[in-house]
């Protein structure tokens, strides 16, 4: 073989040779995608604020336990002693919220725990939500605390 044919020929192996062992990927690796929206915390504060000079407040704390979410609400000012006041998670914002979305159980004393079958994942695809308490059954219309579900 000639000198010329013999250089051509190692050239080509020594070429394909590095192509073949070359860490370089011959196909683009797919990236993993982020997900722009984040899962809900697993509790949530809601603030309570007065309405119609009230002078009640307090807090809605709101948590995931085994898949259903338990709300907890816990009111402190000008409570009357010993009445039911009607509390709900109503659509919409404070403080004109809308229809009720899911009843809570009545605070007496400025205290009380609910269970909603629902997630706090299923409750943020479901914003806007607001907790709003009421003055007492014989006076619903009239709102003494509310907030805003944020997560």
């Amino acid at each position: 073989m000639n000198k010329k044919v013999l250089i051509g020929i190692v050239v080509v192996i020594v070429v394909v040779g590095y192509l073949m062992f070359s860490n370089k990927p011959t196909e683009q690796v797919p990236q993993p995608v982020e997900t722009t929206e984040a899962p809900a915390p697993a509790e949530v504060t809601v603030t309570l604020s007065q309405q119609n000079d009230s002078g009640e407040s307090g807090t809605a704390t709101m948590m995931e336990v085994d898949g259903k979410v338990k709300v907890m609400l816990n009111l402190t000012g000008a409570l009357p002693e010993g009445v039911e006041q009607p509390a709900h998670i109503h659509m919409g914002k404070c403080p004109d919220v809308g229809e009720v979305k899911y009843p809570l159980t009545s605070p007496v004393s400025g205290v009380s725990e609910t269970m909603l079958d629902v997630t706090l994942d299923q409750l943020k695809s479901e914003l806007p939500l607001a907790i709003n308490v009421h003055k007492s059954s014989e006076e619903a219309s009239v709102y003494v605390s509310c907030g805003d579900i944020t997560f």
